[in-house]
């Protein structure tokens, strides 16, 4: 210790120790006021104006170096740092990031590109300036709040007098101590119509638009609060069989990334595709040329499952209110952002309220000085103070009209009009800018009174001016839920070791048994009676004496396991059909009744629901009269795989033999169509489109003319918005048609027969000039049209309904078809049917064309063996 301290007082040494601050102490208050910097100055948006202090900042040095020309973005950056205390790194990141959402700020150069992920030039090279967009609802230093910058040499806004929900167009993403942000951009003008929808009263619902584009499904979105999603798209179309274009990409990915990890996917064996091109320029364009013998709907179906085509968004709506970060939803900042426009319009007019006040005052005051010579009675004052008493007594007899008290002010103003203004003095135009003053004086009243309908033309003069060319661009739509399993790429071959019990894909010298993807599952079923499903892999023990190993589909219905067993307590042989629908993997489940010596004999299974006849030979010593029989899968009735079956027979049995391959017992599909999302789907979602058997297919009518005939598969995309009908296809119902032809301005109607088979080929039967389009078309036997027509000059409106079949033949497909009317064509609109729906198709199908017997696997080819429907109930013929 010091000499010092040794003369230090003892009271003093204590007083130094218990000012002390432990380390925990200085943790705790310095983490919290580094948090509470971080939240408040670098990464939340504050509500009134949406923006983070580095963009206001940025802002700010804008409208000070603005003279309408554009200004190096360095010298932006350099003037921005008088008020931001931190580098020009973050200063010019901030900068490009605002310039790229072409809202507030005009650039020049090249400012990077979001779809490509290109970087922008260095900012010495690049120039920009306020838009006229900012310009005009930003900034009034009349109504902004003011504070000291860092240093305090210069003022800055605390937050710029917005009058438009900035936060929302432009959306915002920030990570503070503790917590992050992410709103999500919305539509310009959708934004401006739900401000006035909330001014007139009613409630609002805004869901995002990105500017890069493509599909977005907002069924979760939940005005963008914590724990909710928005899964967004690539609009991919199929330019034909060999090759899809991505037209779109998802918000938040560029098109390197995009490309990326389409070739890992396909590197992994996900999706099969030859090469991928990138033909971007001034739009989006990636082209994905197919592998050959690769389905268009499925490769679709795995870019959305396996590469960035479908990325999911959690957007976490927290902004700065009251100097506190508050987690609050996009349709309620709508609403305070609306609320403070019609605040901030209110100060704007009643600031010049004020301002028209003093105008008409002064001016009032100036004629009564001019008019009356009191300019004159101050000629003989010898003092100042004489002069300012002499006006104002002068002023007395005419105080009562003014809005306030004259102030002293008010008349050392008048002392100082020029004597070349009081000579040249015009009563009739003071009168007359009086009279204007009085008027716009009376418009601002107005408007104070009616400040909503104030606001609502307000944003409609916003919308007016700036809203061309921001119309959405992100389309709203309700996406399926894609299974990976089922469109993944088959980049794998299952193998099987029955006698050891090992299966996998490494496995190659054993025994092949189907091609797969290594996100399968495989179910296998043992000699024992006891079945597992687990995921597939190089190599796994599955227990010896496997007898059958195959591809497993959670939830398949249609997969029926017909199986006989021996029961190894009874002595009894049991028969059984079940199915499998859901199971916990790598558990074993026990199909017999789970007693010691019970064994599997026979086994199928059957992805359509056949049931086969076997032959069952009993014994020679068996106590049987009869020692030779057949059974009928198809007699007893599929159940869950738990249950013990029906007794096949008491006695011992020598050997089962398949005797004849069956038919599904399952019936055909009811397939629906979901318009919604444009899918097939058997879980009764839409339209049902009929019950579905073997090669039954479906035929689509689009909107330009155009027919295609397709399958049935649940995995066939539909665009729905293109759809004229889609239905179950038969090839005798004859198509009647109305079109328009753009060529010659007529509509025209035909009928016809479908005279082609080539599936997933579009075929046009109308006119192929521009314009042309289908305006009604229908399979009914006795298909009506209600035809609206302009005759004469005197523009009589009539309309007619007509049979089609009673207006032309049936022709070829390609026939033009006969003039629809001589007279002016309104509209045409399809009569709906008056046909009842068929009751659903029995439960029949065809026979099995399988080879495979004893423990083999049932394959069906199903015949439609109905009758065809019935003849349709004629309406009354007008």
């Amino acid at each position: 210790m010091s000499e010092l301290d040794n003369n230090q007082p003892e009271e003093e040494k204590n007083d130094s120790l218990h000012d002390s601050l432990p380390v925990t102490g200085m943790y705790e208050n310095w983490f919290l006021d580094y948090a509470s910097y971080v939240i408040l100055e670098r990464a939340v948006p504050a509500i009134e104006d949406g923006l983070k202090p580095v963009q206001r900042r940025i802002l700010h040095a804008m409208k000070e170096m603005d003279d309408g020309r554009y200004n190096k973005v360095a010298n932006i950056i350099g003037q921005s740092m008088q008020y931001h205390p931190h580098g020009d790194a973050s200063i010019g990141d901030a900068m490009v990031n605002m310039g790229q959402k072409e809202l507030l700020i005009d650039t020049q150069g090249n400012w990077g590109d979001i779809r490509t992920g290109d970087g922008a030039a260095a900012s010495r090279y690049i120039e920009a300036r306020l838009s006229k967009f900012a310009l005009d609802v930003v900034f009034n230093p009349q109504t902004t709040k003011w504070q000291l910058s860092y240093d305090g040499r210069k003022k800055e806004p605390i937050t710029l007098p917005v009058k438009f929900p900035l936060l929302l167009a432009q959306g915002v993403e920030g990570i503070a101590v503790g917590l992050s942000t992410k709103v999500l951009p919305h539509n310009f003008c959708e934004l401006i119509q739900a401000s006035i929808d909330l001014l007139k009263g009613k409630r609002v619902n805004i869901f995002p638009d990105f500017p890069t584009g493509g599909q977005a499904d907002f069924s979760e979105y939940n005005e963008g609060l914590r724990g909710s999603r928005v899964k967004v798209r690539a609009k991919i179309e199929e330019a034909d069989n060999k090759t899809l274009l991505i037209k779109d990409i998802p918000f938040g990915t560029t098109t390197t990334g995009l490309i990326e990890s389409i070739i890992k996917a396909n590197d992994k064996g996900k999706i099969k595709i030859k090469k991928v091109v990138d033909n971007t320029a001034k739009d989006v364009e990636i082209a994905i040329q197919l592998a050959p013998g690769t389905s268009p709907d499925i490769t679709i179906d795995a870019l959305y499952a396996f590469t960035d085509c479908e990325v999911s968004i959690s957007p976490n709506a927290c902004v700065i209110i009251d100097d506190k970060p508050v987690f609050i939803g996009v349709n309620d900042i709508l609403k305070y952002n609306t609320q403070q426009t019609v605040s901030l319009l209110t100060q704007e007019l009643e600031i010049r309220k004020g301002e028209l006040l003093e105008k008409l005052l002064f001016s009032s005051l100036e004629k009564i000085f001019i008019e009356n010579r009191i300019y004159r009675d101050i000629e003989e004052c010898e003092t100042w103070e004489a002069v300012l008493q002499t006006i104002d007594q002068g002023l007395t007899p005419y105080k009562p009209q003014f809005y306030r008290e004259i102030t002293q002010e008010d008349i050392i103003k008048l002392t100082e009009i020029k004597i070349k203004r009081i000579s040249k003095f015009d009563a009739f135009k003071a009168d007359e800018l009086m009279k204007r003053l009085e008027d716009e004086l009376a418009e601002v009243n107005h408007h104070l009174a009616n400040i909503t309908d104030y606001a609502i033309d307000y944003y409609k003069g916003l919308l007016t001016k700036y809203g061309k060319g921001r119309e959405r661009k992100t389309e709203i739509k309700a996406f399926d839920t894609i299974a990976a399993s089922a469109v993944a790429a088959n980049n794998q071959k299952l193998y099987i070791n029955r006698a050891d019990g090992f299966i996998g894909y490494g496995l190659k010298k054993d025994e092949f048994v189907t091609d797969c993807s290594d996100i399968d599952d495989v179910i296998v079923f043992r000699r024992d009676g006891v079945c597992l499903v687990t995921k597939i892999q190089e190599k796994v023990f599955v227990g010896k004496d496997i007898l059958y190993a195959g591809i497993f589909r959670k939830g398949d219905e249609r997969m029926v396991y017909n199986l006989i067993y021996l029961d190894g307590q009874s002595g009894k042989t049991m028969v059984k059909r079940f199915q499998i629908l859901g199971v916990t993997r790598d558990k074993e489940y026990d199909l017999t009744k789970g007693t010691k010596g019970s064994k599997v004999m026979y086994l199928t299974a059957n992805p359509n629901g056949e049931a086969e006849i076997v032959t069952v030979f009993l014994t020679a010593g068996a106590k049987a009269r009869i020692k030779v029989f057949d059974f009928d899968f198809a007699t007893i009735e599929i159940k869950g795989r738990g249950a013990g079956g029906n007794i096949l027979t008491k006695y011992p049995v020598r050997k089962i033999q398949l005797k004849m391959e069956g038919a599904s017992t399952l019936g055909g599909l009811d397939i629906y169509y979901d318009e919604s999302i444009g899918r097939l789907n058997t879980d009764q979602r839409g339209r049902h489109l009929g019950n579905f058997l073997g090669n039954d297919q479906i035929i689509v009518f689009y909107k330009n003319g155009e027919y295609e005939i397709t399958s049935y598969e649940l995995t066939n995309r539909y665009e729905a918005e293109q759809i004229q009908l889609i239905e179950k296809f038969d090839p005798e119902a004859v198509v009647s048609a109305v079109y328009f032809d753009g060529a010659s301005k007529n509509y025209y109607v035909k009928r016809f027969l479908i005279e082609t088979s080539t599936a997933n080929k579009k075929f046009n039967f109308i006119s192929e000039a521009r314009n042309s389009k289908l305006m009604v078309v229908s399979t009914d036997k006795q298909a009506q049209i209600e035809v609206s027509v302009i005759k004469g000059k005197e523009k009589i409106k009539e309309t007619n309904e007509y049979d089609v079949d009673m207006l032309i033949d049936v022709k070829g497909w390609k026939a033009v078809g006969n003039k629809l009317s001589i007279h002016e064509v309104k509209s045409v609109k399809l009569i709906p049917s008056k046909k009842e729906t068929p009751a659903p198709s029995p439960k029949t199908g065809g026979a099995d064309s399988s080879d495979n017997a004893g423990f083999g696997v049932g394959q069906t080819i199903s015949l439609d063996l109905r009758k065809p429907d019935g003849e349709d109930s004629q309406p009354e013929l007008f």
